[in-house]
């Protein structure tokens, strides 16, 4: 089974909805032969909560405006380090770069396909990298 047309259209209505906030390391994974209750993960990072919200809200706008879709979930908001929005056919999830690389959800999917995204979004990958070099990678070292 691989995702569906309607599927991978919201993938790339969302990716590039998140390139366009400047969402770093966008990748989408085609999970549909492991998961029963959806077709596709997108992951994306940004450098700050607000940041993160910024990519989440323009996800959600381009989604209804340009696809009609509404998330039927979303979790995670008040905290603004991980954002998690479902939308059953797929879930796309914001994090903060910190807990991006902390949970490392593409480990968990690295066995499944990836789909092919927006030339935009697929130029962001590695800017996670890029601007913690830029602005300090933000761990403290003075415990």
């Amino acid at each position: 089974m691989t995702a569906t047309d309607r599927s991978i259209d919201l993938v790339s209505t969302a990716a590039q909805a998140a390139a366009d906030k400047l969402a770093h390391d966008i990748v989408a994974y085609d999970v549909s032969d492991v998961l029963a209750i959806t077709d596709a993960f997108l992951l994306a990072s940004a450098p700050n909560d607000r940041q993160v919200k910024a990519v989440v809200d323009g996800i959600e706008e381009a989604l209804l405006k340009e696809r009609g879709a509404k998330p039927v979930r979303r979790e995670g908001e008040r905290d603004g380090r991980w954002v998690l929005l479902d939308y059953s056919d797929i879930v796309v999830h914001v994090q903060h770069s910190e807990e991006r690389v902390f949970y490392a959800l593409e480990r968990l999917w690295k066995d499944c396909p990836t789909l092919d995204l927006p030339p935009d979004a697929v130029a962001t990958r590695g800017r996670a990298a890029e601007y913690a070099q830029a602005h300090g990678d933000g761990v403290r070292r003075d415990a």
